[in-house]
């Protein structure tokens, strides 16, 4: 559920260092990235399907209102976090009017695997897809052509290669599938859209790459969702070709995980002061997030992180220092590592990561602007971002100017969830940071702001 919030929010910073384990853990709500695959799947399967831990926040509104748009019969219960979805076999509830709307606001797994998905409608049934203007700004052709050698029938109805478009179903079995050659792609979220398609072709799909698989553990998170859900796949060890056999998905019960990317804010704040510790719960190092290798990161840069097996601790040691790595494989982790990285000694590198360029905003050039708000230093050559920590890891002003709760420093969000999130925690170690437009983390995290709040009144008290 959406919060109400002001335009401007100042982070309040934490008096002490806070013990946020045991009883007094935090709480990350379900993973969005599983939710909305979660949601396709037990659309698409044979049977009823009970989510239970499911997100409900912008992103997921928007695949839940997609479904109930198409016709599927969802029942929902926000108090206990439990979704029923009585599946489709592959086949999409038959429409009387031919265009039906899907309005999917800044989602982009929700436009990326609906896109695909409506393939499958039925026959003289077609969809227009479209979405906020950034929407409309981030690239489709690279799904859009593949399902068109699949058979697919899609239209551009502005600029060609992005939304809106139209889809056209087909039906079930419709489309021939084989084999598909793909180059790397600007998403991951291209390849997952396809795979969960894959079990209704009449062929199956086999993906060969040629090329290194963008952000390879989402494509995993997806490969294993759709094996609990019943298809039969098969990968080469260095995942370079995905095979996927025709037969389709049965409804069952499903826990969702609690949402790695969203548990990276807690963990980088943790990091970043001596003394703090925080335990996420019901994540391990075996989950099917692959942003759970996150708190690996922060232990390369000095943290004590320990993986149990079913939580992830990470303590802040005081000595954190900067590190060089390649976030290809979590592109979502960058803006917090890049916030971590202003309260280390030294500069942090962070390589291969040109995808951030269309997600929810150009997260490259927005991380350049408000890094360098708070003192650091910031180059961006290629692909890679390199974070150059301001003097003694005090934020200030780029004239020099202390930071400070009368000359605070505003934080621009971009209408991206993972700005304000990623900068509060830059908040927490020192007065006069403000966040602009905070209803924005309403998209994955409704509850960030109260959960902060809330960890700061624990740390108080301890």
């Amino acid at each position: 559920m959406s919060r109400a919030l002001p335009d401007r929010l100042m982070i309040v910073p934490f008096s002490k260092p806070f013990d946020a384990t045991g009883d007094r853990a935090v709480i990350i709500p379900g993973s969005k990235s599983l939710t909305n695959r979660a949601l396709l799947l037990a659309a698409l399967a044979d049977g009823e399907t009970t989510l239970r831990g499911v997100l409900f926040s912008d992103d997921t509104e928007r695949m839940l209102e997609g479904l109930a748009s198409l016709g599927f019969q969802v029942g929902i219960d926000r108090e206990k976090c439990i979704v029923n979805v009585k599946g489709c076999n592959g086949q999409m509830p038959k429409r009387s009017e031919q265009d039906v709307e899907l309005f999917l606001g800044n989602a982009g797994t929700a436009t990326r695997f609906m896109t695909a998905a409506m393939t499958l409608a039925s026959e003289n049934t077609s969809a227009i897809i479209t979405g906020i203007p950034r929407m409309l700004e981030r690239p489709i052709g690279e799904l859009v052509e593949p399902l068109r050698q699949l058979g697919a029938k899609i239209e551009y109805l502005g600029e060609e290669g992005y939304p809106p478009i139209r889809v056209h179903g087909l039906g079930k079995g419709i489309m021939r599938g084989g084999d598909l050659v793909m180059k790397p792609t600007v998403s991951s979220q291209y390849l997952s859209a396809l795979l969960q398609i894959g079990p209704y072709l009449h062929e199956g799909l086999t993906m060969i790459f040629d090329g290194p698989v963008t952000s390879l553990p989402y494509v995993k998170m997806t490969v294993e969702l759709m094996r609990q859900f019943g298809a039969k796949i098969d990968t080469t060890d260095d995942w370079s070709i995905i095979s996927v056999k025709p037969g389709g998905y049965q409804g069952n019960t499903k826990d969702i995980e609690p949402d790695a990317s969203n548990a990276s804010y807690a963990m980088g704040m943790a990091a970043a002061t001596q003394d703090a510790i925080v335990e996420i719960k019901h994540l391990s190092e075996n989950s099917l997030q692959g942003d759970a290798a996150f708190a690996k990161e922060l232990a390369k840069m000095g943290a004590d992180v320990q993986y149990l097996d079913d939580a992830i601790i990470v303590r802040g040691t005081g000595k954190l220092k900067g590190i060089d790595a390649d976030f290809n494989a979590i592109p979502d982790m960058v803006q917090t590592i890049a916030v971590v990285a202003l309260f280390a000694k030294g500069e942090t590198t962070i390589r291969d990561v040109g995808n951030l360029r269309i997600k929810e905003t150009d997260r490259m050039a927005a991380l350049k602007n408000e890094l360098t708000k708070l003192g650091a230093t910031v180059k961006i050559v290629g692909d890679d971002i390199t974070i150059i920590p301001p003097d003694q890891n005090k934020l200030k002003h780029p004239n020099g100017q202390p930071i400070t709760e009368s000359n605070p420093a505003v934080i621009e969000t971009y209408d991206d969830h993972r700005m304000a999130m990623s900068f509060a925690i830059a908040g927490t170690k020192q007065v006069g940071v403000v966040i602009d437009d905070p209803a924005c983390v309403n998209k994955t995290f409704p509850t960030y702001f109260e959960q902060l709040s809330q960890l700061n009144t624990a740390a108080q008290r301890q």
